[in-house]
């Protein structure tokens, strides 16, 4: 295996997933996808880990974030930058779901 690769999944294998499911309060989906933008800038500056954002038909959004360790995680959980962001949402978005740790299952037969 090249060492990129190894080190690729090393990485990928210490993230943290967390997911939630929410939908914009009405008036607010802009407002609410503005923040977003926002916090991910400071997971990604401060090196907490990394953000994805999709939407189904419904008006859901479904945001992942992917921790690059259970440390980072509870570090960004007390960034003042952080909550302030978090704050905000709390009046941008209703949470319909969230998963505060997914933990991958192999697929590999040989594990």
């Amino acid at each position: 295996m090249p060492a990129a690769a190894r080190y690729n999944f090393t990485l990928m294998a210490q993230e943290i997933l967390s997911v939630a499911v929410w939908e914009p309060v009405p008036e607010m989906e802009a407002a609410s996808l503005a923040t977003l933008r926002e916090l991910t800038s400071i997971v990604v500056a401060k090196g907490y880990g990394r953000d994805l954002l999709y939407r189904d038909r419904e008006s859901h959004y479904v945001f992942l974030r992917y921790w690059n360790s259970e440390e980072a995680r509870r570090t960004a959980q007390e960034d003042p930058d952080m909550l302030r962001c978090w704050a905000r949402l709390g009046n941008e978005i209703n949470i319909v779901k969230v998963y505060e740790t997914l933990t991958e299952v192999p697929m590999d037969r040989r594990e």
